[in-house]
């Protein structure tokens, strides 16, 4: 069994949060909630894939008939993809206009049972 987990129009450019999203490919949740905990500081995207991956665990929990501990969980997919960029004109001299684009991403979280041989 699996339970996805999506973040939709995230303020975060999609290069940035793929390299925390990189780190935890094929982790299992406890090991990726460690990782996250040491990455908050350094990285704003590794407080949105914490968000993400809670959500999923607590998607997994609510689908499941029986208790699940999260340790028995793996991270069977996850990706960022880019969104829509919001574009926004900055004025400049001698009446000319420089375009400020100001990216916003998707982000998705799968997980599923470690027992699991899909």
């Amino acid at each position: 069994m699996q339970a996805t987990a999506k973040v939709k129009n995230v303020r975060y450019g999609v290069r940035k949060l793929r390299q925390v999203v990189d780190l935890m490919r094929g982790k299992s949740v406890d090991e990726a909630f460690a990782m996250l905990s040491i990455l908050h500081s350094q990285k704003k995207g590794a407080v949105i894939v914490e968000n993400a991956l809670k959500s999923a665990v607590a998607n997994f929990k609510q689908k499941s008939p029986a208790p699940v501990n999260a340790e028995d969980l793996k991270i069977k997919s996850i990706s960022a993809d880019g969104a829509t960029i919001m574009k926004r004109i900055r004025p400049r001299s001698q009446g000319r206009a420089f375009r400020i684009e100001k990216p916003t991403s998707h982000l998705t979280v799968i997980v599923a049972n470690d027992t699991d041989k899909e």
